[in-house]
């Protein structure tokens, strides 16, 4: 197990077998729904391992987000002996297995129709299935994101799809349900440290494409032609990406050479799948990394070209700053086990879009709700022209940047109700980080956490201080412009 060793891959069919005794990996690490599923599938007469994302964690001392099951059995033989399990896909056929909100993902080995053809394999472990449920309505959470996957990989209730296999005039693979043997099953992985293979007849682990030592060298590595890997799938140029900024593993010069000339390949992939690797992306604990190797590949300028535009024209400017900042808060709360939400991240993303557009109006109009809404329609549309935003996210963007002025010139008659608005919240973090930045006043920030601080009471005390201090200042609700009464009505008019 030499780091430094750049041997290629075993011929397939002759694993490389590590017994138990060297390596680490141990059942105590495995999660005990993964284990019940790898022990029926073995009682039922087909062959189950542990594979992909989760061994790799584990061999780096990570500790997995999930398992993921591969195994000789076709998913109506697992929708079988697991009464608890959906079948999922048309692109790839998946088995769901159930355990409360534990989601065990099993798939069949895969079959290669040519040398090294290979398909995306099955789902990494870093998928968010729900992101920002706490915020939005969850029925309407659940149903849009079948409508995703249903744009995305077809629709999963109609007739099965085995042997079926359909490409694109680019290569892209639209439709794959080839199955196979395990031996077939390994080129059809991406990169060849997730391609490990753990058997739970005697606990060893299998590696055909030299896994381990990529894994302890750190290198990101393409299973096959490189360039044919990314035509049949682009998306394995962002999950390259990801997994530089996740695991600090570096692409190996065959694998980074072919970027530069197939990036442009990505606006070719559904909408609905380049949200999801936005969230998988930015709102999994390396939004600032990601960030940063997103701009390298120049991958950041294919997926949101006005984002990119913008930082281009503002290199280390305060939009910048606020970015990263914001991403780095959202990386520490995930850390920290606690919940993010695409709207704060599609609010930071789309910041410098967003006032590029309010800017384009007089100077006058820039604090003007109805300016600033129709800026966030425009950036929207154009960033949907390649990334599906969601409605409940869009309109989430439009709430954080309509109450920034409210914020910023509190009104003594609206602060307590400002206070209990479902976004109120949100947009105040976002006042934060531009207080943070320079882009508003820290006092500002320090009263409105004081108020949300304070009780019932001392809140109607600050709003009251507050209509005073504006009254001494001649300001009256309206801006220091005198109300108009309204004339009463003569009885009988």
């Amino acid at each position: 197990m030499n780091p430094d060793s750049e041997a290629g891959p075993a011929p397939a069919g002759a694993p490389r077998i590590i017994p138990r005794a060297e390596h680490p990996i141990s059942r105590q690490q495995i999660s005990a729904n993964a284990l019940r599923v790898l022990y029926r599938l073995r009682e039922g007469g087909h062959q189950a391992f542990l594979v992909g994302g989760c061994l790799r964690d584990l061999m780096l001392g990570v500790e997995p987000k999930d398992f993921d099951v591969a195994t000789s059995a076709r998913p109506e033989e697992v929708k079988r002996l697991f009464r608890n399990c959906r079948l999922i896909g048309r692109r790839f056929r998946l088995a769901h297995v159930f355990f409360g909100h534990d989601i065990i993902e099993v798939a069949t080995f895969r079959a290669a129709s040519a040398p090294l053809p290979g398909t995306d394999e099955a789902d990494d472990p870093d998928i968010l299935l729900e992101v920002g449920a706490s915020e939005d309505d969850p029925q309407a959470e659940a149903e849009s994101d079948e409508a995703r996957e249903r744009e995305a990989h077809g629709d999963g209730n109609g007739d099965s799809d085995e042997g079926d296999r359909v490409l694109d005039e680019g290569g892209r693979i639209l439709r794959d349900n080839t199955y196979g043997s395990i031996e077939e099953d390994v080129w059809r992985r991406d990169f060849a440290c997730n391609a490990l293979y753990y058997n739970i007849e005697d606990f060893s682990l299998w590696d055909f494409v030299g896994a381990v030592e990529d894994i302890q060298a750190r290198r990101l590595r393409l299973i096959g032609d490189p360039e044919q890997r990314y035509r049949e799938d682009p998306v394995r140029m962002l999950r390259a990406a990801r997994f530089e900024a996740k695991l600090g593993f570096r692409l190996d010069a065959p694998s980074e050479a072919p970027l530069e000339g197939l990036r442009e390949l990505l606006t070719g992939v559904p909408a609905a799948r380049l949200f999801d690797e936005t969230l998988k992306l930015f709102l999994t604990g390396h939004g600032v990394t990601s960030l940063e190797v997103l701009r390298r590949r120049g991958l950041l300028g294919v997926l949101y070209p006005e984002v990119e535009g913008f930082l281009g024209r503002h290199p280390g400017g305060a939009v910048e700053q606020l970015l990263r900042a914001g991403l780095a808060n959202t990386d520490a709360r995930v850390q920290a086990g606690k919940s993010v939400t695409p709207t704060f991240l599609f609010t930071l993303l789309l910041y410098g879009p967003i006032a590029a557009h309010i800017e384009q109006q007089p100077p006058e109009r820039w604090g003007e709700v109805g300016a600033i809404l129709d800026a966030c329609d425009a950036a929207l549309r154009e960033a949907t022209r390649r990334v599906t935003i969601p409605k409940r996210f869009a309109l989430g963007v439009r709430d954080m940047f309509a109450l920034q002025p409210q914020l910023e010139h509190p009104r003594s008659r609206r602060v307590l109700r400002l206070i209990e608005q479902p976004r109120f919240r949100a947009a105040f973090d976002l006042l934060l980080l531009r207080a943070q930045v320079g882009m508003a006043q820290r006092e500002l920030v320090d009263w409105w956490s004081a108020l949300q601080a304070a009780d019932p009471a001392q809140r109607q005390e600050m709003a009251l201080a507050l209509e005073a201090a504006r009254g001494q200042r001649g300001e009256g609700e309206g801006g220091g412009r005198p109300r108009r009464r309204r004339r009463r009505r003569r009885p009988g008019a």
